[in-house]
């Protein structure tokens, strides 16, 4: 059974940096591409960006490319998601996700929380 779990979600200034991460268990995190989604108020869900099982192929969403770096840590089943120059409009509740851009499924998680406000 897929179990994802958002953490390091919060409150932060525009300008401002916060680091995501995402445990993984229940199949094998190696051999999967990963996903970051977002849901914003009253909006539906938004892919984000993706990454290849060993790492090396990185996508993002054109909202967010040049501010957010996705990776993992394959030794330690988690994902992260470093975002940078945070703008109020990324204000949304972030969830991680099994698989490619076309392909992400939810892990059941409850997300993690990201406020971008003066």
């Amino acid at each position: 059974q897929v179990q994802l779990v958002e953490s390091g979600g919060g409150l932060v200034q525009p300008g401002g940096s916060l680091r995501l991460s995402c445990a993984a268990s229940g199949f094998t995190f190696s051999s999967s591409f990963m996903s970051w989604v977002r849901q914003a108020p009253g909006k539906g869900l938004e892919w984000v960006s993706h990454i290849s099982n060993t790492g090396h192929t990185t996508t993002y969403s054109d909202s967010v490319k040049g501010r957010f770096t996705i990776s993992r840590d394959n030794a330690k089943n988690t994902l992260y998601l470093l975002m940078d120059s945070l703008k109020p409009e990324d204000t949304a509740v972030y969830y991680c996700a099994k698989g490619g851009r076309f392909t992400w499924t939810q892990g059941g998680g409850q997300g993690t929380q990201v406020t971008v406000s003066s």
